[in-house]
C-alpha cells in the first residue's frame, strides 16, 4: 500500500504507536482525536498531521482509515469513510501491515503486557539489537521512541498483543509470551470459556511460546500448545519447581536446554545461541514488585530466543526506566510524592499497591477511577478487597465508561459498599474527577504517597493534585 492513512482516535496509547510505525513505512499519516494527550503532542512534534476534533472532511482523499474498537459507528469520520467506500481497517491490521516483514515477539495476557513488551524491547536494545516495537505507553529510555512506537532496523519487532477485542489473533509470532489469564473483557467474549479459547488460539499461532508456569490456566494452555507442536519454555518463581526458567529476588536460572536439543536457537550474524546448558545470571529489576521480576523472566527468555546475549539481557533490567503510566513518578510537592499507574483490574490494583508498600512507603492516598461499567459490575467486590488496605485514604471517582453506555445501578458506590475499611483508613466516593483530585490532595500530608490509579482520564488528576499541593505549600 502507498498513499495516506487516517487514524481516528490517534491520541490513544495504542493507536499512536501504530501510527508511528505506519509512518516509518513511508505512508503519509493523518489523525484526529477529541482532546490533546502526551501521545498526540508527540506525534504532532514528529511532523504528523494530527487534529483536535472529528470532522467528515478529515477523511476526504485518504486511502484508508484506521480505527480501534473504541471508535463508534456514529463517529462522523468513520461514517463518511463508510459512505465514500474508503477501506477501514482495525489498528491491529495496520500494525500487521507495518511489520509484515519483521520477526515478531507478541506479548499477551490479562496483566503486565505493556511493561513486559517494553522489557523485551529494552533487553534487545541493550544487547545491540535495534528492534521495532509497538507498546501501549511511552517506553522510557529508548532514543527515538515516540508515543510507544519505534521503527528499528533489525527486522525484529515487539508488539503488545491486546486480547480485549480478539485482535491479538491477527499476529502470528515467532515468539509469544503468555503472562496470565483472568476473567475480563466478557463484554466481547461472553463467557470465560470463550476468552480462554482465544488464548489457546494465540498460543497455537506461535512458533515458540514463553509461558508463566505460576498461572494455572497458562500452564494448562502451555501443555496443549506443546502437544500441538509448539516449542514451549516455562518460567516462574522459585517455588515453580517444574519451570524451565526460575526467578528469585536476585537471580535468573535455567534448566538444561529448556527448548530441547537447541530447537530454540536464535541465529545471529556471528553464529547461533543455543540453550545447550544450564546457567544463572544476576537479576536486578528497577521496577518495584514481585510481579515485575516474573515479567522480567519472561522478557529475558523471549529476548534470548530472538538473539540477545543472555548476560546482556539479564543485566538490562537494572536500567529499565519503565513505561508511561506504570508506577510512573509524576512529581513531588509539599513533601508529597505523586505516582500514576494504569492498573484497571483488581489483580493489577492489588499488585501496584503491594509494589508501593514494598518501597517502604507508609501513608497512601489512592485516587481510583473504575474503567468500564461491565468491569465494575463484574469485579466490584474484588476491587473493594484490593482497595481495603491499612494506612490508606481511598477516593473513588466516577466510572469512566469509555466505549460503554452506563448500566443501571452500576456506579462507584458498587465498589464502596463492599469495602472493609481498616481502622485508621478511610474510603469515599467523589463522582467528579476534578473534585476527587482536590479531596485526594487535601488528605495528603508530608511523607504521603498519592497514587492516581486507573486506565481512564484519572491520569489528568495527577497534575491537578500536584497543582493543589503546590498552592498549599506556597500558601
Amino acid at each position: 500500500m502507498s498513499g495516506t492513512m487516517h487514524f481516528i482516535g490517534v491520541g490513544g496509547s495504542g493507536m499512536s504507536a501504530v501510527a508511528r510505525l505506519v509512518a516509518a513505512r513511508g505512508i503519509t499519516v493523518s489523525g484526529s482525536d477529541q482532546r490533546e494527550s502526551a501521545y498526540f503532542r508527540a506525534l504532532r512534534e514528529a511532523g504528523m498531521d494530527v487534529r483536535i476534533g472529528h470532522d467528515a472532511a478529515f477523511v476526504e482523499g485518504v486511502d484508508a482509515v484506521v480505527i480501534s474498537s473504541a471508535v463508534r459507528e456514529t463517529n462522523p469520520e468513520l461514517a463518511a469513510a463508510r459512505e465514500l467506500g474508503i477501506p477501514v481497517m482495525h489498528r491491529s491490521e495496520a500494525l500487521v501491515y507495518a511489520l509484515e516483514n519483521d520477526r515478531l515477539v507478541a506479548v499477551a495476557g490479562s496483566h503486565g503486557k505493556t511493561t513486559t513488551s517494553a522489557m523485551v524491547a529494552h533487553a534487545l536494545h541493550a544487547a545491540g539489537i535495534d528492534a521495532s516495537f509497538a507498546v501501549g505507553a511511552r517506553v522510557l529510555g529508548v532514543d527515538g521512541a515516540v508515543a510507544g512506537g519505534y521503527a528499528g532496523a533489525a527486522g525484529i519487532a515487539v508488539v503488545e498483543a491486546d486480547e480485549s477485542d480478539g485482535s491479538f489473533l491477527r499476529y502470528h509470532p515467532e515468539v509469544g509470551i503468555l503472562l496470565n489469564i483472568e476473567p475480563d473483557h466478557l463484554d466481547h467474549y461472553g463467557t470465560v470459556e470463550a476468552l480462554e479459547q482465544a488464548f489457546v488460539d494465540f498460543a497455537l499461532s506461535c512458533r515458540v511460546l514463553v509461558a508463566c508456569a505460576d498461572d494455572p490456566t497458562v500452564a494448562r494452555i502451555a501443555v496443549l500448545a506443546q502437544r500441538s507442536g509448539v516449542k514451549v519454555v516455562t518460567y516462574g518463581a522459585q517455588a515453580s519447581a517444574s519451570a524451565d526458567i526460575t526467578v528469585t529476588p536476585t537471580h535468573l536460572s535455567r534448566q538444561m536446554d529448556p527448548f530441547g536439543a537447541g530447537v530454540g536457537a536464535a541465529t545471529r550474524e556471528n553464529g547461533s545461541i543455543f540453550w545447550d546448558e544450564g546457567g544463572e545470571w544476576a537479576l536486578e529489576v528497577a521496577a518495584p514488585g514481585d510481579h515485575q521480576r516474573l515479567n522480567a523472566a519472561g522478557a529475558w527468555a523471549a529476548a534470548v530466543v530472538m538473539g540477545a546475549d543472555p548476560s546482556l539481557a539479564a543485566a538490562s533490567f537494572a536500567s529499565f526506566a519503565g513505561t508511561g503510566r506504570r508506577y510512573e513518578w509524576r512529581g513531588e510537592a509539599a513533601g508529597v510524592t505523586v505516582i500514576d499507574d494504569y492498573a484497571h483490574h483488581p489483580t493489577e490494583v492489588a499488585a501496584v499497591l503491594a509494589a508501593a508498600r514494598s518501597t517502604g512507603v507508609g501513608h497512601l492516598v489512592i485516587l481510583f477511577q473504575p474503567a468500564l461499567f461491565t468491569r465494575t459490575q463484574l469485579h466490584a467486590a474484588n476491587f473493594a478487597a484490593a482497595l481495603s488496605i491499612a494506612d490508606a485514604d481511598v477516593v473513588i471517582a466516577g466510572v469512566h465508561g469509555d466505549r460503554e453506555d452506563p448500566i443501571p445501578g452500576v456506579t462507584s458506590d458498587s465498589i464502596l459498599q463492599h469495602m472493609t475499611v481498616p481502622e485508621g483508613s478511610s474510603a469515599q466516593v467523589v463522582e467528579d474527577l476534578r473534585e476527587a483530585a482536590q479531596v485526594a490532595a487535601s488528605l495528603a500530608r508530608p511523607g504521603t504517597q498519592v497514587m492516581t490509579v486507573g486506565s481512564g482520564t484519572v491520569t489528568l488528576a495527577a497534575d491537578w493534585i500536584l497543582d493543589a499541593l503546590r498552592e498549599r505549600s506556597d500558601g
